[in-house]
């Protein structure tokens, strides 16, 4: 059995894939923050990021330095096929669990 991703990890990698190559910490961040309408802290953010690399859900990829960043470089991720994976096997158990449960069922008044 695979282990399902955490909230934030989902999260996470949702919001590196609707980025695309733009995905790098502060826009992962607002993505989350936008999207998800959910705070999120930085610490948190490249906490998680380097979890799900070291685990093989995500990479990373360090460009070339930008005057708008003082001469320092961006990290930029993506979601590895192992991570969208994991994406698709956590979206199949939430849903599952979902499933007809009546106390989630829209009542009609």
């Amino acid at each position: 059995m695979q282990r399902l991703l955490t909230g934030f990890e989902l999260m996470i990698l949702l919001a590196v894939l609707r980025v695309d190559e733009e995905a790098y910490g502060v826009r992962i961040a607002e993505e989350i923050e936008r999207t998800g309408r959910r705070r999120v802290l930085m610490g948190a953010v490249y906490a998680a990021l380097g979890r799900l690399e070291r685990n093989g859900l995500a990479s990373s990829s360090v460009r070339d330095p930008t005057p708008e960043r003082g001469g320092r470089a961006k990290r930029f991720f993506r979601v590895t096929p192992r991570g969208v994976r994991a994406v698709k096997q956590t979206q199949d158990a939430l849903v599952a669990l979902w499933t007809d449960l009546p106390q989630l069922k829209e009542r009609r008044t």
